[in-house]
């Protein structure tokens, strides 16, 4: 038996569709349609579009026929994620009136927001919703829609890391060699979840213009993060944060709690330096304005694709702001700390910072520090 099912939004981006369905566009019976009496809207505040019942209106969309069950089961498990559920409707195609069914949202569930446009859609939110997309469809299967509900924001992140990679640098020292002249065959041994590892084997051009060997390798596919150092240049103190770290704790180290800088991972479509001011609030309590560029690094190249993005906040600083802060529905408890610059230095040069992107920020603001302090 086949089903035939219209889409309005997202799915009208055939990529998408035939990461859903698992097959190319040429084996997808297809056409044109629209839904009399509904409108498409933007969900407000999320990346993805709503359809509702509104006279005179059309909702523009494609009809996809000779659906099987198994197909049916994928689309719902990939529109389960968002709480969307099938509802037979009659729409045009061609002229003729055909009996199909649609994913609504469940009522009251979502705020409209301004019209969708398919075209804004995939400009914005095409690429890192195809990248989540596959994630998602990696786990149909396995875990529950409402199991992969959880971990949509953050397969989003991922694809909106590389995207963020896309970003062109200048090279002076560094080979211009391209990432395209490296062999990459992926795996399918890793694991995925919150956090991702990747298996792969692959092969490389060397510094003699050689190949290498084809090499056997795993690393994990991380987000990137928004660090930022609050610096105040009048009383030239710094904010440092306080908190505890799993990776000390599984590593043994009687002392476990950590000094940081404030960061956080950069959600999808969020410019790095907005959650770098999203992550100060929710961590310090502070509200910064003047956020200016450190540097942009990999912390741990080889074995991972995290990436800091790392700011200066100038910011008026004083005891008063030291407390605990952090989201509780996060599970956060973070203690926040007012210090000299010089003091920040001797806890450096004593070993009890002893992460590696706050030495670096530190030592950042020490060679810059002179020139800031005397503009104010």
């Amino acid at each position: 038996m086949s089903t035939t099912l219209f889409f309005y939004g997202s799915l009208c981006h055939i990529p998408l569709l035939e990461v859903v369905l698992g097959r190319e566009q040429a084996r997808i019976n297809i056409c044109a349609a629209h839904l009399p009496d509904h409108s498409v809207s933007w969900v407000k505040d999320e990346p993805f579009p709503m359809i509702a019942e509104k006279a005179r209106c059309q909702a523009q969309g494609i009809l996809v026929q000779d659906l099987s069950d198994e197909d049916v089961v994928r689309l719902r498990f990939y529109e389960g994620g968002f709480d969307y559920d099938l509802k037979a409707v009659s729409v045009i195609c061609n002229g003729d009136a055909i009996t199909a069914e649609v994913f609504f949202p469940e009522a009251g569930l979502w705020s409209a927001g301004a019209e969708w446009n398919l075209q804004d859609w995939i400009t914005h939110w095409g690429a890192v919703s195809l990248s989540a997309a596959r994630e998602v469809m990696e786990h149909f299967g396995v875990k529950s829609a409402q199991e992969i509900a959880h971990l949509l924001p953050f397969f989003r992140a991922r694809g909106w890391a590389k995207e963020l990679a896309k970003t062109p640098r200048d090279l002076e020292l560094r080979r211009e060699t391209q990432s395209n002249e490296v062999t990459l065959q992926r795996r399918s041994d890793g694991y995925a979840g919150f956090f991702r590892l990747e298996t792969f084997n692959i092969s490389h051009p060397r510094f003699d213009n050689t190949q290498s060997e084809t090499l056997d390798r795993a690393a994990f596919v991380a987000y990137d993060a928004a660090l930022v150092l609050p610096y105040d240049p009048k009383r030239d103190l710094v904010l440092l944060i306080e908190q505890l770290r799993y990776g000390p704790v599984l590593r043994g180290d009687p002392q476990p709690w950590v000094l940081e800088p404030i960061a956080g991972l950069v959600d999808a479509g969020e410019a790095p330096m907005e959650a770098a001011r999203r992550e100060a609030a929710e961590e310090a309590g502070l509200d910064l304005q003047d956020i200016r560029p450190m540097m942009n690094v990999y912390p741990s190249p080889g074995y991972s694709t995290e990436f800091f993005h790392c700011f200066l906040a100038v910011c008026d600083l004083d005891l008063g702001l030291e407390g605990v802060h952090g989201l509780q529905s996060e599970s956060e408890d973070i203690r926040s700390h007012v210090v000299s610059f010089d003091r920040g230095m001797e806890l450096l040069d004593s070993g009890e910072i002893n992460l590696g992107p706050l030495a670096m920020m530190l030592l950042w603001l020490g060679r810059h520090r002179e020139k800031i302090r005397s503009l104010g």
